[in-house]
């Protein structure tokens, strides 16, 4: 199929290449109009954890999903107290000007009723507690404004926190990673490998075009498919990192394969009809491995995790679709012009890559047993810290400290330990009125009283009169593992102490419950999401090499180098082994979507060298007979090759370690490790001595079992003409 695609495409290359034109411009048009509104910044959970079904209960007592603050102002200054004249003169000027933003409804002052509370202890601080009618970016730009220049004026220092700063603030430190790691680190690391790979800069520039056409088109899918499933705003992130890593590899086998063909005496047409009924064939089932894979993640109930797959998997079928039909017309229009300007003292021919890595193999099959136990060995010493994996929400502590909203979060605790945002909502279910739930109610209020980890309270019933809903600060960041324990305390501990054997349902809720439960979720679906594309990887690679034992030693091996990559992260974010030279912050946990994320999309990657090395290894296996002499073909032969995909691959994924978001800098590094993990120790020590052991048992395949279709990456026939 893949031959018949690119041979029509070669054919009539001009159609082709006016249609993908078409396409490009028409889905630069949808970005423009339509990825503004495809994008959210909330993360929604469409299972019903306990916060959710208590934010149910408290909005169909009260008409309203809760009750809340949006922003917090804080003033302060350090030499003047709150009843000064010179402090309450400016804070009520400051407050004159919150209130006449048309966005606000309220912003009320300390001398209004119950208004006590928004003094600090010192009383040298204020917080000016904000409910917006509409918290669009132009009214907190407007708010941000007035409360920057409040800042500094008269000795006063003056900040603005909440979830629309906050949200703010993280979609452009999104943009910002971007820009900085992918645009000016990863496009141009990666054309720098292009160009050592292939020698010129013609063929060195094509990868590079073809993964910024499917970067395009698939952002326009994204676009249109947000109008009807939101989809949240790290997803421009993941799929244009993803996006430039398969869109260059894939197109980088298949350049390869007709610059090889080209000089091996083919002519333009054959050389492009055997990439494509090889090369191509590689890479559709690279691709599908990958996309297969990734669909493990959209069972996960939660917006964060399918919008990262949903866009992976987009850019992933682009991609795939760009080096089937689009490359193939590219190159017959430029025939042998992609051999011009050519690099001077860059090897060309790959023999130094080729002999390094036979060496190595070579050594290795002498004594694999000892390779293999030393090199498996080695990926468990890295794996070690994963024992002490902790996974979690490194929210608005993690942020960069010249945010807004940082800074905001940073004054707020400073003059108000406990105060937050939105309280934690605890909701009883039960007759308002009933002796015994009052009465339980105010036990569970005394406790907390006394307990220094809660501060302010107020008790709410509504008109239904069907539940009580205690509000209790708890102050923090609620992406924090100081909240996430707090919760976890009142849902384990306290509510149980206290209501146990009263027949009383009792939900928690509130922004640190609602993190709690996404913690948990992720973790509740890990195994099934693990089983699921564990199960389809090891389907899919016994069909496309009829043998049980490789598909089997492909998964462990990737598991391996999965499980390293988690102790790496574990040892550089968590423990804070290195992670200055990284220039890395050190945090809590890891964050709970990541080791979900990064398991999928590890999986689907590594089908790339492992699907193109196993087949240079079973072809030539089909046609000498010779186990030892098929794996050192197959490693050598896909030397140069393998060595560009994976720097790819590192470059583009390191760009996005290099940016501020923590969750972004854990991915990107725990990628890449694994990656680089991948294409040396795996593919140069472990993969031939496992091989070497097995001998002829690598393509063991019971009788029962021989019903499997044929389906040969790349045909052995071709492999035969290329070779005559």
């Amino acid at each position: 199929m893949t031959e018949r695609i690119a041979l029509a495409c070669a054919r009539h290359p001009r159609r082709t290449l006016l249609a993908w034109g078409v396409a490009v411009l028409f889905s630069m048009a949808v970005i423009v109009g339509f990825l503004g509104s495809a994008l959210t910044t909330e993360s929604d959970v469409t299972s019903k954890p306990e916060s959710v079904r208590a934010n149910g209960l408290i909005a169909g007592g009260f008409g309203a999903p809760r009750q809340r603050v949006d922003e917090i102002v804080v003033i302060r200054h350090e030499a003047l107290r709150v009843d000064d004249g010179a402090f309450v003169a400016a804070l009520s000027a400051l407050v004159s000007r919150l209130t006449s933003v048309a966005g606000v409804e309220s912003a009320p002052l300390p001398s209004d009723p119950g208004g006590e509370a928004n003094i600090s202890s010192d009383r040298h601080a204020v917080m000016i507690p904000i409910v917006l009618r509409d918290d669009s970016r132009s009214t907190i730009d407007e708010l941000q404004g007035i409360v920057d220049q409040a800042d500094a004026a008269n000795g006063l220092t003056a900040t603005i926190f909440g979830e629309e700063t906050v949200n703010r603030d993280f979609e452009e430190v999104s943009q910002r990673d971007l820009e900085k790691g992918e645009l000016q680190f990863g496009l141009p690391a990666a054309m720098v490998v292009l160009l050592i790979v292939f020698g010129t800069f013609v063929a060195g520039a094509l990868p590079l075009l073809m993964a910024i056409a499917s970067i395009i088109v698939a952002l326009a899918l994204v676009s249109l498919v947000g109008q009807v499933w939101e989809l949240s705003f790290f997803v421009v992130n993941m799929l244009t990192a993803m996006g430039l890593a398969l869109g260059i590899d894939y197109s980088l086998f298949v350049v390869s394969r007709f610059r090889e063909e080209r000089r091996r005496g083919k002519e333009p047409p054959d050389a492009i009809r055997i990439s494509g009924a090889t090369a191509a064939r590689a890479v559709l089932f690279s691709g599908a491995a990958f996309i297969i894979s990734l669909t493990g993640l959209l069972l996960v109930p939660d917006t964060v995790m399918r919008s990262l797959a949903a866009g992976a998997i987009l850019v992933g079928l682009v991609s795939v679709v760009a080096a089937l039909t689009l490359l193939p017309a590219v190159l017959k229009l430029l025939g042998d012009r992609v051999e011009r300007a050519r690099i001077p003292l860059v090897n060309r021919g790959g023999r130094g890559e080729a002999r390094f890595w036979g060496r190595i193999v070579a050594r290795v099959q002498r004594t694999p047993l000892a390779f293999l136990v030393a090199g498996t060995a080695l990926l468990l010493l890295f794996a070690l810290p994963a024992l002490r994996f902790e996974t979690g929400s490194n929210g608005i502590a993690t942020l960069p400290d010249d945010l807004p909203s940082k800074r905001g979060f940073d004054a707020l605790v400073a003059s108000f330990p406990t105060a937050t945002i939105e309280p934690l909502r605890i909701v009883i279910v039960g007759d308002a009125g009933s002796a015994d739930v009052q009465s339980r109610a105010e036990t569970l209020q005394a406790r907390l009283r006394a307990d220094p980890d809660f501060g302010s309270q107020r008790l709410d019933t509504p008109p239904s009169n069907d539940l009580l809903v205690l509000s209790v600060e708890a102050g923090g960041d609620p992406s924090g593992q100081e909240a996430q324990a707090v919760v976890a305390r009142l849902r384990g501990e306290i509510v149980p102490e206290v209501f146990d054997g009263s027949g009383v349902e009792v939900l928690v809720t509130g922004a640190a419950a609602e993190g709690f439960d996404y913690v948990r979720l992720n973790e509740d679906w890990r195994p099934i999401v693990f089983a699921f594309v564990l199960g389809l990887s090891f389907i899919l690679l016994t069909i496309a090499f009829r043998s049980l034992v490789v598909a089997a030693k492909a998964i462990v091996l990737n598991l391996l180098s999965v499980a390293a990559a988690y102790g790496l992260l574990t040892a550089v974010f968590v423990e804070g082994i290195g992670n200055e030279i990284f220039g890395f912050a050190q945090v809590e946990a890891i964050e709970a979507w990541l080791p979900l994320f990064l398991f999928a999309v590890l999986f689907g990657l590594s089908m790339d060298y492992h699907v193109f090395l196993l087949s240079r290894i079973k072809e030539r296996w089909l046609q000498t007979g010779d186990n030892s002499e098929a794996v050192r073909h197959g490693v050598t032969t896909t030397a140069r090759l393998i060595t560009g995909a994976a720097m790819i691959m590192v470059v583009v994924f390191a760009g996005f370690a290099r940016g501020d978001l923590v969750g972004f800098q854990q991915m990107g590094f725990g990628v890449a490790v694994a990656l680089l993990i991948d294409a040396t120790l795996i593919r140069g020590v472990l993969v031939p001595a496992a091989m070497e052991l097995l001998g002829p048992r690598n393509w063991y395949l019971p009788s029962w079992l021989d019903w499997i279709p044929h389906v040969e990456v790349e045909p052995v026939e071709l492999a035969d003409e290329t070779a005559s």
